[in-house]
């Protein structure tokens, strides 16, 4: 098939689809955690998404919904907090200040 078939076959197909009923993922919400302790564990809706300090990095990008944020560590208390995004959000800072468990 030459380029210009190609192009014109991807164009309807695309067209196609639109005219089906094109469905557009939500808009997602970025989540920044600043956190006390580096090595502590997050954790977003079950499911481990590594050490704070890679999050913090990296970042997170939450659809909207309701989403339960986790930040453990051993000889730490645990941080839970649940939050709820809405499509079109702003940018979400969570602070998290972890307490040491008393001996």
């Amino acid at each position: 098939m030459s380029p210009t078939r190609a192009a014109v076959a991807l164009a309807l197909s695309c067209s196609l689809t639109c005219a089906l009923g094109c469905v557009t993922a939500p808009r997602t919400t970025s989540l920044r955690l600043d956190a006390n302790i580096d090595d502590a564990t997050v954790t977003v809706d079950d499911q481990v998404l590594g050490s704070v300090k890679h999050v913090e990095k990296r970042g997170v990008a939450l659809p909207p919904g309701k989403h339960r944020v986790t930040v453990e560590k051993a000889g730490f208390f645990p941080h839970d907090e649940l939050l709820e995004v809405k499509e079109g959000d702003p940018l979400i800072r969570l602070k998290v200040v972890m307490e040491r468990v008393p001996d």
